[in-house]
């Protein structure tokens, strides 16, 4: 580690240092491959939840804990620029910190940021956690708390557990639904970006609104 650094190691071999500092005096090197074997790879490991590694045969409280240090961690330093910086302007860093905190849950999770006059993000607002199709983004709502906000402009984000971010019918619809919602008020919305682990589709870049 002190030679090569982090990036010389394997994923198994992070995780297995990781567990080492939680479970002293143990060979953590099977424990490290089997939950990356389980959860589909470190993205999926880290972006577990809480009870789901709880359960896992080896696991403890302390253990467990170490992964989620190293999840907020990671996410921490990906979502500094989309804080600091007008977010238009850092989109790849938006979709890099989009795709590690969203792409793996299992769950489909609604989310809006609000941007003020300056593209900089005022809010990240946690709207749901549920199906899109649900009536899960009312665009009255969406609209409402974006007066509160205080908030020029909206980038409506969500995920698609299933792995694919191909944009279904009813994502469309409730998009354009807020767009002209927004419109008399002066609130635009720059995206609805969709994500998942095979990657995240940008329903502006694919002409859809």
């Amino acid at each position: 580690m002190a030679e090569g650094g982090p990036d010389a190691l394997l994923d198994h071999e992070l995780i297995e240092y990781l567990l080492a500092l939680a479970i002293p005096r143990r060979d953590t090197k099977p424990l490290a491959k089997a939950l990356l074997a389980h959860f589909g790879g470190i993205g999926g490991l880290l972006s577990a939840d809480w009870d789901a590694l709880a359960r896992f045969p080896g696991m403890g409280d302390t253990s467990v804990s170490a992964l989620k240090i190293a999840q907020a961690s990671a996410l921490r330093l990906l979502r500094a620029p989309v804080e600091t910086q007008p977010v238009l302007a850092s989109w790849q860093a938006l979709l890099d910190y989009l795709r590690a905190d969203m792409a793996f849950l299992k769950i489909e999770r609604v989310r809006v940021l609000h941007l003020n006059a300056r593209n900089m993000l005022i809010r990240d607002d946690h709207m749901h956690d549920g199906s899109v199709d649900q009536a899960a983004i009312y665009a009255r709502e969406v609209i409402r708390r974006a007066i509160d906000f205080g908030s020029s402009s909206l980038i409506l984000v969500h995920n698609h557990p299933s792995g694919s971010p191909q944009p279904s019918k009813q994502d469309i619809a409730i998009t354009r639904h807020i767009i002209e919602a927004g419109k008399p008020l002066g609130i635009a919305v720059h995206d609805h970006i969709i994500v998942g682990n095979e990657g995240f589709s940008s329903m502006r870049s694919m002409g859809l609104f």
